[in-house]
């Protein structure tokens, strides 16, 4: 978009912001924030930066380090829908405060890195990444964990399990399990909910292209975003994620994008569409394959190549590998077909025309940092291409009904988060290309999973445990 300075302050004052909202992503991938009053806001401000205590955000800086700043990109102001005064939001990037460098381990740095290495390359002038991400909105929620207890209970008025619940009246009208793919009212009860989501998301600058209620029960929902490049897409995604939880809250609800929040019914993912574009051609549209050019098998053979690995960022919590299995239409194998929701990767066949062909990740879901998902599927896909990986051969058939001989030759996802990240570990050099991950980031990423999520989970008695082995 180009916005100068200038610009975003008379932005700012022509639409009677009172706060300016400063946002940025974290390591891990949660969204951070500060506000200023307006009359602090000047096109210094958009210049110079603001300064932060670094050593707050995990994944960042040590105590003695821990000054860091903050410098807004005008080109992402929005003016925020869901606060009481009119503030107007920026997405920052992070800066060394001494040498004004950018701060490595800032995740739209690596984003925006990776947006450069492309073009460098000289394979493609940008990428457009299009995700399909899923959610569920629940009426409840409770969850407990300490020495001695541990227990999660949510709920939804559309839960199959409610049929019995006493409502005053009962109306029925339950999605039952696997069901929900997608009956009109009453059985959506959240249509009107998930179009106000889509009208805040128009506000903010997005573009939804469709929203409808999805395969599980008890409120699953997806809106898709039309395409746009990395950065652009790692932004969106962040807001993305901001207006669906704050639209839930503000119709007394509450939005997830856990993985697997139910036993038994499908989880959330988030498909993510690639294409590589030069100029005007989609240089993944071709004459093999199921429309794919030789390039686009390429790339799909560095995904594939890599998947063990980049699972890690794209699958980045311990819950998303309870997705990950057979039996939900979860994409456990490591394979690619043009109508095959089983494999891993999809080439749609919904258009014939050439500027749509895309292909579609299945794997990956909304738990991790969007800048690292998008970034890290960039650069396995383009040491695909590079080191000219092909794919092998396509897999159209249905693989859950394949007899155990064939279905041994199909590669699988990791098991659990352990195992990404072990993956990880070996193999990250595609990665590191043009500096746009650095070995301390990935490092580090392995290091904070390890610590702060996949080892507290290993140590903790799981509920189920007590079903199968109280009384041995």
């Amino acid at each position: 978009m180009g916005r100068t300075s200038a610009e975003v302050v008379e932005l700012a004052r022509s639409s009677g912001a009172e706060f300016v909202d400063i946002k940025f992503m974290d390591f891990p991938g949660m969204w951070q924030h500060f506000s200023i009053p307006i009359g602090r806001f000047s096109e210094d401000t958009l210049v110079s930066g603001i300064g932060f205590d670094g050593s707050s955000i995990r994944g960042w800086k040590n105590i003695n380090e821990s000054d860091m700043l903050v410098i807004p990109d005008p080109d992402t102001a929005f003016m925020d829908p869901f606060y009481k005064h009119p503030t107007l939001s920026l997405i920052g990037n992070i800066h060394d405060p001494i040498t004004r460098e950018p701060y490595l381990r800032d995740p739209r740095f690596i984003a925006r890195k990776a947006e450069q290495y492309l073009a460098g390359t000289g394979i493609a002038d940008r990428a457009y990444f299009g995700p399909e991400a899923e959610f569920f909105i629940f009426d409840d929620v409770r969850y407990a964990q300490n020495e001695f207890s541990g227990f999660y209970m949510v709920d939804s008025g559309e839960g199959a399990w409610n049929t019995a619940r006493e409502e005053s009246p009962n109306l029925g009208y339950k999605a039952r399990f696997k069901e929900g793919y997608f009956p009109v009212p009453p059985t959506d009860s959240l249509q009107d909910l998930r179009s106000e989501i889509v009208k805040r998301l128009i506000e903010c600058g997005l573009s939804p292209e469709v929203q409808h209620h999805e395969v599980a029960t008890a409120g699953q929902g997806e809106i898709d975003l039309r395409y746009d490049t990395l950065v652009r897409m790692g932004d969106s995604l962040a807001i993305f994620k901001y207006v669906v939880k704050n639209t839930a809250v503000a119709n007394g609800k509450t939005a997830t994008f856990m993985p697997k929040p139910i036993y038994g019914d499908n989880g959330s993912g988030m498909h993510v569409n690639i294409s590589l574009w030069k100029g005007e051609t989609n240089l993944c549209n071709g004459p093999e394959y199921a429309g794919l050019s030789e390039m686009g098998l390429y790339f799909i053979g560095g995904l594939l190549a890599h998947a063990p690995a980049l699972l890690a960022l794209t699958n980045a919590t311990t819950n998303s590998f309870k997705r990950l299995v057979p039996g939900f239409e979860a994409p456990v194998n490591l394979a690619y077909s043009q109508r095959n929701r089983s494999a891993a990767i999809r080439i749609p066949v919904y258009s014939e025309k050439p500027e749509t062909k895309r292909i579609e990740f299945r794997c990956p879901d909304a738990t991790g940092n969007s800048y690292l998902t998008l970034a890290a599927v960039l650069m396995a896909g383009l040491d695909g291409i590079d080191n000219r990986i092909h794919p092998g051969e396509p897999l159209d058939k249905n693989i859950y009904d394949m007899p155990p001989d064939e279905l041994v030759n199909v590669k699988k996802t990791p098991p659990d988060l352990a195992s990404a990240l072990a993956a990880l570990e070996q193999d990250h050099e595609f990665l590191l290309r043009g500096d746009v991950f650095t070995r301390d980031v990935v490092k580090t990423w392995i290091e904070y999973k390890r610590e702060n999520e996949v080892n507290p989970v290993r140590s903790r008695p799981h509920p189920y445990e007590f079903c199968l082995y109280f009384d041995v």
